[in-house]
């Protein structure tokens, strides 16, 4: 998305006056043709679902090693002799981390490519997750979980760029949805592996997480397998041939590290407000996720006083509904518009908040299913609509970085939600402490869904002629490389273009009508 800053550092009043009139008008869907989905995902080739599939794959296993904690708040807590909050403390201090990660892996990423750093990632996923199994108390644990979390954050920015960035652009909508469904996938895969290893094995917990360092090894081999993505190979052959063009001397490794931080700086002093938005955007996507999931296994066998098999079912249930909201949320976006579909899933999973909360019943597997649909649903769109919104120079660090940090300041979630819900005990039950955690989680998110649709009605979002436009230019592209022509050519061409002026990055402010969303 274009932005410009008429006053340097900030936008002019007039720019300010003509943002805030046009919110509302700016939500008229674009009605952009929706093709038939089966038609859309035709459209790609081997390379471009080997590329998909093993994004998704590694986001998945990102999402199953997060969770291990969440569904074994109980069982940790009973082998260390310590509370539930205490424990808690193993999800918050790892989301609290992830932003370091972000930055340094997504830096990275940008700077030397996508497939290393997620290979680097995965292995790190392998040796915390074999620690974490064999921490012998709660502060080895938490260390470890700590570690975990510098690793797990450095992967979504990779892993979503590998998923994503070489896709036609028609399929980006759809497949944005079913990328974001990994982390219900991850989640569905841990609940099962929850019950079929907790309850049944002499280590209880510490069999899933070692179960869990096994699968990343597979993903490690199958990334080696694959190449660099296009979109970054013709991103780093751009910015070669534009210093190539800025100097006369050989490109050496200290001035190919000059060029990139030069593009980063420039990106970072133009964009610098649009990411404080995305971080608190954020802020309020995780806060939802984490606030109605995290807890929730806790809930159910505290609270409602269910078994490791009807945890399992309804977490599984919950996720499927989640799943499936991503991937058709994510397809429809494209016709209704990224905001607006978001505040529409907002609205309605707050309409749906008593019934997950309120019934004591196994009626919550329904109740599970619909509001997931909805936080899987408000989710949906959100990779594509970060890559939209971040300047291809370091997408990766921006998608990765602005969600990250969204997870920092979301991470007490779980462990607020806790130590409240210990304000208000309910009578134990054969000797068994127990909380109106469901009261807390309610309240907690009731806050949420309101936070969230008030930051989206606000904000910004790439307009329909600037999607037209970008999604032409990511045709031709793709058009040129199935025609034989280089990654290394088009790179070339494309600075030489640049030089010439001929493609602007920011053109010069227009009379544009009120309804346009371009933030210039």
């Amino acid at each position: 998305m274009r932005n410009h800053m008429a006053a340097g550092w900030f936008y002019s009043p007039e720019q300010i006056a003509r943002y805030f009139a046009t919110r509302l008008t700016s939500l008229k869907p674009p009605k952009t043709k929706l093709r038939n989905p089966i038609h859309v995902l035709s459209d790609l080739d081997r390379h471009q679902w080997f590329m998909f599939s093993v994004g998704f794959l590694g986001w998945t296993w990102d999402a199953f090693d997060f969770f291990t904690v969440s569904l074994c708040v109980t069982e940790i807590a009973a082998e260390f002799n310590t509370t539930n909050s205490a424990v808690s403390w193993g999800i918050t201090i790892t989301l609290m981390l992830r932003s370091v990660g972000a930055i340094v892996f997504g830096s990275l990423s940008d700077r030397y490519g996508r497939k290393w750093i997620l290979i680097t990632n995965l292995f790190l996923f392998i040796v915390f997750e074999l620690a974490s199994g064999f921490a012998q108390s709660l502060p080895q644990f938490l260390g470890v979980r700590a570690l975990y979390g510098i690793a797990m954050g450095g992967l979504y920015g990779p892993a979503a760029a590998t998923a994503l960035e070489d896709l036609p652009y028609d399929a980006r909508g759809l497949l944005s949805g079913v990328y974001q469904g990994g982390y219900s996938t991850g989640y569905l895969l841990a609940a099962i592996f929850y019950r079929a290893l907790v309850p049944t094995t002499p280590h209880e917990w510490r069999s899933l997480f070692w179960f869990g360092a096994g699968p990343p090894v597979l993903i490690i081999a199958y990334r080696w397998w694959l190449p660099e993505t296009n979109a970054s190979q013709l991103i780093r052959a751009e910015s070669v041939a534009a210093m190539a063009r800025r100097q006369d001397s050989g490109i050496t490794a200290v001035s190919s590290a000059k060029s990139w931080l030069r593009d980063v700086r420039i990106s970072l002093r133009e964009n610098w407000f649009l990411f404080v938005y995305m971080i608190v955007l954020m802020t309020g996507f995780n806060s939802v996720s984490h606030g109605s999931q995290d807890l929730y296994p806790t809930f159910l066998k505290n609270e409602v006083e269910l078994g490791p098999t009807y945890v399992t079912v309804i977490s599984v249930i919950g996720q499927l509904g989640a799943l499936i909201g991503g991937t058709v949320v994510g397809y429809v976006s494209t016709f209704f518009g990224r905001r607006l579909s978001m505040i529409t899933c907002c609205i309605l999973g707050a309409s749906v908040l008593p019934a997950y909360i309120l019934p004591k019943s196994l009626s919550l597997i329904a109740s599970a299913f619909v509001l997931q649909f909805f936080v899987g649903g408000v989710w949906g769109p959100i990779p594509i609509h970060l890559s939209e919104l971040s300047p291809p120079a370091i997408r990766s660090t921006a998608v990765g970085l602005t969600y990250q940090l969204g997870n920092l300041a979301s991470s007490a979630a779980a462990t607020i939600q806790a130590t409240i819900g210990e304000r208000f005990p309910l009578p134990p039950k054969d000797g068994m402490k127990r909380y109106d955690y469901g009261k807390v989680i309610a309240i907690f998110l009731a806050a949420v869904w309101v936070y969230m649709i008030i930051f989206l009605f606000f904000g910004p979002e790439m307009s329909p002629e600037e999607r037209a436009e970008y999604g032409a230019e990511a045709n031709e592209i793709e058009r040129m490389r199935k025609a034989g022509v280089s990654l290394a050519e088009i790179g070339a061409e494309r600075a030489k273009l640049v030089a010439q002026g001929d493609e602007s990055p920011r053109p010069a402010p227009s009379e544009k009508p009120a309804d346009i969303e371009h933030i210039e």
